[in-house]
């Protein structure tokens, strides 16, 4: 157990986690050259294109001192993003120490201070390293001094890399042989390990990927998952290489992973207690919470025929990613289709690409909301995150939604337009903080149902990229909730319904009415579109009708004759728009559930 290291890389987005990884594996010479390829631990196409960690990975590097002792490095790759704050949780719960990366240009943001804490928690031993030394806008000294005087480590003991062109990699792994400890644990003890990831093999079932804190686990074993008390019979254990390396014995301190013929990924929770069936530990790892959605969307096919191809790719998309939630939907505008939950808005948009790029989908996503709480004249509670389920608003005694408390850091130019933002979406001002002379932290507490549309690239924006932002959920709230509707000829559309708060939705309506003016083609009569508060139309367009010049063939004689004939067309329009009916372009729906960014 001396010769074993178990360690995160944390930081904040595109500060070169990935890029210092691969340096870290070829500097093992793990990979030849010949087969290297940038970010070589991303499997998916989309992290690759984005730039981002989704999936985390990890990878047991052998490495060799320069006196020529070996150990195992055991590299457990976190996501960066938000919304995947608990895998980096559980992930940093199985090391012992982590290394702190901070972009030399941009320095310690949003999500540095939040991983830093979160590592704090687990009680780690952290090494601050200073990445991108080599951009002309790398300022080192005021790094340092963000380091000593934000995160209250020594500045001094700052590694300085340069990920991209291999410098200070050497001293990065000697730093992680030296300063980080070795793990504890008892080998003769009963079997108690932690699963901080998990993924689905088509051919082996659901690979577990857990670090062991006490005990030993081999082939042929009967093991217990501690929070659905499911039994397996395990298969094989092994070590991550870069292929995955079959061994005859794991033992207390070791990260590796697990096969016994799982059926499904949601039976192996991350943050779940492994242990053996006869010999169980007495009491599970701490910190294990069910992975509960936040925003929540439905999901359509284009075409009605594409719902099998649907169901089959959420299905298979389910296997390798437990914390998506779904059940089926029907929309009289739309058809069949599914009510998703998701972890965040990142985790939305992921499924989407995915589901369009491995099944070839075309999909329509119904306006994302957040889940409410409803409270009836009776007293009863009801969860509501489907306009459709709204009650009857006679019936409501109360409403209440969710709030998150946000930390934004910004150069303090930017904290005027930042607190506007802020202000307008709901947001109540806390506490702002300075961390440097000119870099502050602001503190919000806003709604969530106000942060899910634009807020993160209006943050951006009017902060011109140098906002950073990182959130938790806090607790509900009392809200003045309605159900916005929107009528096209007096017909309501329920796949364009919304739950908005009641100072938003003539805001909200005035701006669907506008899109779908635009997007709906015109027919041989007008068309209203309107947005409504149960009985109460609070915003319309109308979509001009096409016009025959019916009196064309008058010239001179009586004004009565012209007359006559228009309004001979006028009751022939009005028996018309009784009997038409609209058809709605899918354009149209899309175009209204896009984010108001311009």
């Amino acid at each position: 157990m001396k010769k074993i290291r178990n360690f995160s890389i944390i930081a904040h987005i595109d500060h070169g986690k990935s890029t210092l990884s691969d340096r870290l594996i070829q500097a093992t010479d793990m990979v030849s050259d010949r087969d290297f390829k940038d970010q070589i631990l991303d499997t998916m196409d989309i992290e690759r294109e984005r730039g981002i960690t989704i999936k985390s990975q990890t990878i047991c590097l052998p490495y060799t001192t320069p006196g020529g002792e070996g150990y195992a490095l055991n590299l457990i790759d976190t996501p960066g993003h938000v919304d995947f704050t608990y895998e980096v949780s559980r992930a940093l719960a199985s090391c012992e120490g982590a290394l702190l990366l901070i972009d030399a240009s941009q320095g310690v943001e949003a999500q540095t201070l939040a991983n830093f804490y979160l590592a704090l928690e687990d009680d780690l031993e952290i090494v601050p390293v200073i990445n991108k030394i080599d951009l002309p806008s790398a300022d080192i000294d005021r790094v340092k001094r963000q380091i000593d005087r934000d995160l209250g480590l020594d500045p001094e003991e700052a590694i300085l890399v340069s990920a991209k062109e291999g410098t200070g990699i050497d001293e990065i792994l000697e730093g992680i042989v030296d300063r980080l400890p070795p793990p504890a644990g008892d080998p003769e003890a009963p079997l108690r390990a932690l699963i901080f990831d998990s993924h689905y093999d088509s051919f082996r079932g659901t690979i577990v990927y857990f670090r062991i804190f006490d005990g030993t686990v081999k082939p042929g074993e009967w093991v217990r998952f501690m929070s659905n008390d499911v039994v397996y019979k395990v298969e094989e254990v092994g070590l991550f290489r870069l292929e995955r390396q079959p061994t005859s014995v794991l033992s207390a301190g070791e990260v590796g992973y697990l096969i016994a013929g799982i059926k499904t990924v949601s039976d192996t929770r991350c943050g779940d207690t492994v242990t053996h069936r006869d010999r169980p530990c007495q009491t599970p790892m701490s910190g294990f919470k069910e992975a509960k959605p936040v925003v929540f969307s439905s999901i359509y096919p284009v075409a009605s025929d594409g719902y099998e191809d649907l169901t089959a790719g959420l299905e298979k998309l389910k296997l390798n990613d437990a914390s998506l939630v779904y059940e089926k939907d029907s929309s009289v505008a739309l058809g069949f289709g599914f009510r998703c939950g998701f972890l965040g808005l990142l985790h939305l948009e992921v499924v989407q690409e995915r589901l369009e790029r491995e099944y070839g989908l075309s999909l329509i996503l119904t306006a994302p909301s957040v889940g409410y709480e409803i409270i009836l004249n009776d007293g009863t509670v009801e969860a509501i995150d489907n306009p459709a389920l709204f009650p009857d608003p006679m019936s409501i005694a109360a409403c209440k939604e969710p709030f998150i408390r946000a930390s934004i850091i910004v150069p303090d130019r930017y904290m005027g337009v930042v607190m506007k933002l802020c202000l307008d979406r709901r947001g109540i001002n806390k506490n702002y903080q300075y961390l440097t002379s000119d870099r502050l932290e602001m503190i919000f507490e806003l709604p969530l149902a106000e942060v899910i549309y634009d807020f993160y690239d209006r943050l951006k924006s009017v902060s011109q990229g140098y906002g950073s932002f990182d959130y938790d959920l806090i607790d509900f709230r009392e809200t003045d909730l309605v159900k916005l509707d929107i009528l096209i000829n007096g017909e309501k559309v329920d796949a364009l319904s919304q739950l908005v708060h009641r100072d938003r939705a003539v805001e909200r309506a005035r701006s669907a009415c506008t899109k779908l003016r635009d997007e709906i083609p015109r027919q041989m009569f007008k068309i209203a579109i309107q947005g409504a508060i149960g009985g109460t139309i609070i915003a319309r367009k109308t979509v001009s009708a096409f016009r025959k010049d019916v009196t064309a063939k008058c010239y001179g004689g009586d004004v009565t004759r012209k007359r006559k004939l228009l309004e001979k067309q006028k009751k022939g329009k009005k028996r018309m728009k009784m009997v038409g009916k609209v058809m709605i372009p899918q354009q149209a729906f899309l175009a209204v559930l896009k984010t108001d960014t311009d």
